[in-house]
């Protein structure tokens, strides 16, 4: 039996036991491997997507409990063409080092920002429980500020010299 899921504003049909997680239904079968599987235990974050604008991790949400009228979105939905504000300032602040969890951090800050759209530390430390192996937390921390601040690269206090010379 084919079930559906609106995910990044389209209705996506789908077969899966009931049991199979969010996660390998979104990327097996309609393609969006943006979201990734870190843990499988909801520990780690790397596989956060929104539901309804909440940041849920996909990786222990079995599709089955996803209502049709719910809305999914995942880092491939978040802006086609990377100009969300966290996108472009994960960019400005060379965030990733490996990039594994990115996708995963920028969806976590989008929610936080949504809800506090000026966190203090104490606000990021509480939303951002996602794990990266790289230890990016210093400019994770950075470029949520810097969108909470307009979007200016040079509030977040990093001097960061880019391979074209450039120092943000």
């Amino acid at each position: 039996m084919k079930s559906r899921l609106n995910v990044n504003g389209s209705v996506r049909e789908f077969e899966a036991d009931p049991a199979t997680p969010l996660l390998w239904v979104l990327r097996e079968q309609l393609g969006l491997t943006g979201t990734k599987y870190g843990c499988g235990i909801a520990a780690c974050g790397a596989c956060t997507v929104h539901i309804d604008g909440v940041p849920t991790r996909s990786c222990v949400r079995p599709a089955s409990t996803v209502g049709a009228n719910e809305k999914v979105v995942t880092i491939e939905g978040l802006s086609p063409d990377a100009s969300h504000p966290v996108q472009k300032a994960w960019v400005a602040l060379d965030v990733p080092q490996c990039g594994y969890c990115q996708s995963g951090m920028i969806m976590a800050a989008v929610a936080l920002l949504r809800d506090k759209p000026k966190p203090t530390d104490r606000d990021i430390d509480e939303a951002m429980t996602n794990i990266c192996r790289c230890g990016t937390y210093n400019r994770v921390r950075a470029a949520i500020k810097v969108v909470a601040e307009g979007g200016n690269p040079r509030v977040a206090g990093l001097a960061i010299q880019h391979a074209d010379g450039s120092v943000t």
